[in-house]
């Protein structure tokens, strides 16, 4: 029987979220432990031996991509610009079998823990001395370290415990043996991310140990922002606030999606937490951490979700004046607990809720961005772009938040490096800035 040829050159292509980002980095260093060719985000018009795509499953929009992205390659394979197609994560875990009926030029399916069986699938031998290790496709300056796998949480929306199973945090000395071995590789910013990073060590260690880590990375020479991201607010674990505030490498920025405000939509959403919980818990997060950045996210259009609370929802939004927030309509997924719910909400009336909240946000983002003008802040510079350093201050996360844009012509700047820069000019989602060349001169001098 003939066996088809093992690719040398392998196209990945990562769909979805930074985490799925972090499983993505894992493969590649496998693959290139093999001494195998990679191309990281391939098109479908080059010409390569294999592409696999790592996609995402979460909602039907990413599920949308995902399926075009599958398709795009599928016409490469078929026009004989690739040889072989495989399919890995969210998606393929949970519709692998709809998957292999409806495109069966794809070579292979393999769900998110099989690894290993991807790796052998194109003939190469899995390292387990490589476990933690990662081919970073982020600028060097920057990655997301994942500090746990999966979602005890019962949210009724939620298909990622289908997909990824029950929480499972990583013994904490993996974690800090991976941070430090990034930070020898030049990173400076770590963003801590898991599905629920405030869960982290219930089960492992019986108790929640995000402080403890968060110390412990603060610890490692080199590292200079270390960002959270993905808490959650029921059973918040308030000592991870006094961490924030008092260590000045980690970022006075916090991620934590509220989904809503509206104490029966939260009660169907299962979230343990009401409305004057949720209010109480925003207080106290700006009242221990002053002058911090909250990112969170909203769901608009959930079943059952009335005019009134839409109201609701945008005076919130007009109160809370979040730093940073996004909107998503909510996606009506089959065997989550809400999916037995009625998907009442048109999809018009859903796009429009989502059109007000971010009308509402771009105003306060303008005004808060509009204060920052003739302050002084440290700036990572990210990348370059046309006549322009693009970076990023300590309030500002990778490819999501607001960047700082310093004209190229009057500033000479390294990547990865940080500067003190003047705001002297602000929109709704970017800050311009200068070089403070006396608070430079001063860090030259240290």
């Amino acid at each position: 029987m003939k066996t088809k040829p093992h690719p040398q050159r392998i196209g990945i292509v990562s769909l979805g979220c930074a985490k799925n980002l972090v499983d993505t980095e894992r493969l590649m260093k496998q693959l290139d432990s093999n001494h195998i060719e990679l191309i990281s985000n391939p098109g479908p018009d080059d010409r390569i031996d294999a592409v696999i795509i790592n996609t995402c499953g979460f909602i039907n929009d990413a599920k949308q991509e995902s399926i075009d992205t599958i398709l795009q390659f599928v016409d490469a394979k078929k026009e004989g610009k690739l040889q072989q197609l495989y399919v890995m994560g969210c998606l393929s875990e949970r519709y692998r079998e709809q998957l292999k009926a409806e495109i069966p030029e794809v070579n292979a399916f393999f769900g998110v823990n099989e690894l290993q069986k991807l790796v052998k699938e194109v003939g190469g031998t899995f390292k387990k001395r490589l476990l933690g290790e990662r081919f970073l496709t982020t600028p060097k300056h920057y990655a997301y370290l994942k500090i746990a796998e999966g979602c005890d949480r019962k949210c009724s929306f939620c298909s990622i415990p289908l997909i990824r199973g029950k929480h499972l945090s990583r013994p904490m000395e993996e974690i800090l043996s991976e941070a430090k071995n990034l930070v020898a590789g030049g990173v400076k910013e770590l963003n801590v991310i898991s599905q629920d990073t405030t869960y982290y060590g219930l089960d492992l260690y019986k108790k929640r140990m995000l402080p403890e880590l968060l110390k412990q990375l603060a610890e490692i020479p080199g590292v200079r922002w270390i960002r959270l991201h993905y808490t959650y607010p029921d059973g918040f674990p308030m000592e991870t606030l006094d961490i924030i505030r008092e260590n000045p490498k980690i970022c006075n920025y916090l991620d934590i999606p509220l989904q809503h405000i509206s104490s029966s939509i939260l009660k169907s959403m299962k979230r343990g937490i009401d409305a004057e919980g949720t209010m109480s818990l925003l207080e106290k997060i700006r009242e221990k951490v002053p002058g911090i950045a909250v990112r969170s996210t909203l769901i608009v259009g959930y079943p059952g979700e009335t005019e009134k609370d839409f109201r609701a929802l945008k005076d919130f939004v007009t109160r809370a004046r979040f730093e940073r927030l996004g909107v998503f309509t909510y996606s009506h997924e089959e065997d989550t607990a809400a999916f037995g719910l009625k998907d009442n909400v048109p999809a018009s009336v859903k796009r429009r809720r989502v059109d007000e909240i971010m009308e509402i946000q771009q105003g306060i983002s303008f005004e808060i961005n509009q204060e920052k003008i003739g302050q002084v802040f440290d700036v990572l510079i990210d990348r370059v772009e046309g006549d322009y350093f693009i970076g990023r201050t300590a309030f500002d996360s990778p490819e999501i938040d607001n960047e700082v844009l310093i004209r190229k012509p009057n500033a000479d700047l390294q990547t990865g490096e940080i500067y003190p820069v003047k705001i002297f000019d602000a929109d709704a989602f970017d800050l311009f800035g200068e070089i403070d060349l006396y608070l430079q001169t001063k860090n030259l001098e240290k």
